[in-house]
């Protein structure tokens, strides 16, 4: 119960960080398909070795999903992208965004950010992030290698993907999108995501000068990053 309490205390005190997502769109023309890559080798997202703020809408959730925020200390951090997973990858993708339906935390919940899996047919990025997270999990994929993150599209617009990283580098499953593709073919400047290393933990994945920048702005905020106060 103390650490219930404690973790609590802790969304309280970031209260002023608003969650909320990109417009959806599915089937992005623009933003091409990765093909199954033939070897290894691939990109990896530069994590930096900065901490970044864990988002209070995740802190909430691992509070309510405790199985989802866990898991054994030797579960790999990434996977071996077999033609079996990249299948699995691409059909959990379409198949989560399919079922639900884009509707903002506040219109939905009457709060300003609400991290669940949807039971009702609705819900915004972070809630399609994790659908899909838990959805893998349950297919065997390890937990450290599915993470969410944090990124700004394209349209300035903040939003959360599930990025998923392999021995052919790191890939990401949006509800913007029904195709997975490779994270540096979307366009987004990425922000921070889930550290591999701390179920609890997220890193920054901009350079150390920027962390600081960056550390005022709302999580996931519905607004144009240019628009947030």
């Amino acid at each position: 119960m103390g650490r219930v309490l404690a973790r609590l205390a802790v969304v309280v005190l970031f209260a002023s960080f608003v969650s909320g997502c990109a417009t959806t769109v599915s089937n992005v023309g623009t933003i091409p398909a990765a093909p199954l890559p033939a070897s290894s080798g691939g990109t990896a997202i530069p994590d930096s070795a900065v901490a970044a703020v864990v988002p209070p809408g995740f802190i909430s959730f691992c509070v309510r999903f405790a199985d989802q925020c866990q898991a054994p200390q030797d579960a790999p951090a990434t996977i071996t992208l077999t033609s079996d997973a990249w299948q699995t990858l691409k059909q959990v993708n379409s198949a989560v965004n399919a079922a639900i339906w884009a509707e903002d935390d506040e219109k939905h919940y009457g709060r300003a950010e609400y991290w669940t899996i949807p039971t009702d047919g609705y819900g915004d990025c972070e809630d399609y992030a994790l659908a899909k997270r838990k959805q893998l999990i349950g297919a065997g994929f390890p937990e450290p290698a599915l993470r969410i993150a944090i990124v700004i599209t394209p349209r300035e617009a903040r939003h959360a993907v599930l990025t998923v990283d392999t021995d052919k580098g790191d890939y990401v499953l949006d509800n913007l999108n029904d195709d997975v593709v490779a994270w540096n073919a979307t366009g987004y400047t990425w922000l921070e995501r889930q550290d591999a290393r701390r179920p609890m933990g997220w890193v920054s994945m901009q350079p150390p000068t920027m962390v600081a920048a960056n550390a005022n702005l709302p999580v996931g905020g519905t607004q144009p990053a240019s628009s947030v106060k």
